[in-house]
């Protein structure tokens, strides 16, 4: 189940009509997985009116980068967003991560290629594939991502045998 830490955050995407695609650990979460997450994961798109929305979206919600030092000046516009390509924000209505490119995947388009559809919070949002999800997990190979993976597979070949036998 979702949790409240990650409604807002969605909520701010879906009002501000940002195209992205969920990854991480809520999409893990979308497919059936039982690990928790704590903060949002998503693939954006890179295009200019897109940067435009993400970054007036951000500003709204007081967005800072996370794990950096205060008094490091960061400028939170279209410009800054496309002269960087990956995002960690510490926010008022919480974390979020904003990946221009998912190691193992590629950028927006590759992440969004096979995506579901989901409804959340009254907003539709891209979720990515779970075997991209599963490769991401796997180039990533941070521990957490690493023992996600058994669970992330079982819920993969479920998928296919409920699909073989709707077939």
């Amino acid at each position: 189940m979702l949790s409240n830490i990650i409604e807002a955050p969605l909520r701010l995407l879906g009002e501000y009509d940002i195209k992205c695609v969920i990854v991480g650990g809520v999409a893990a979460a979308i497919h059936g997985s039982t690990m928790l997450t704590n903060d949002l994961d998503v693939c954006y798109s890179r295009e200019a009116p897109n940067l435009q929305k993400l970054a007036t979206a951000l500003q709204s919600v007081h967005a800072r980068l996370r794990n950096v030092p205060e008094h490091l000046r960061f400028i939170l516009d279209a410009e800054t967003l496309k002269r960087g390509l990956n995002f960690t924000f510490v926010t008022d209505i919480g974390d979020l991560d904003l990946l221009g490119e998912v190691r193992g995947v590629g950028n927006y388009e590759d992440v969004l290629a096979d995506s579901l559809t989901v409804e959340l919070f009254g907003y539709h949002f891209s979720v990515i594939d779970i075997g991209k999800l599963i490769a991401a997990k796997r180039a990533a190979g941070r521990p957490k991502d690493l023992i996600a993976l058994p669970e992330l597979e079982a819920i993969q070949e479920a998928q296919a045998l409920k699909n073989q036998t709707q077939s």
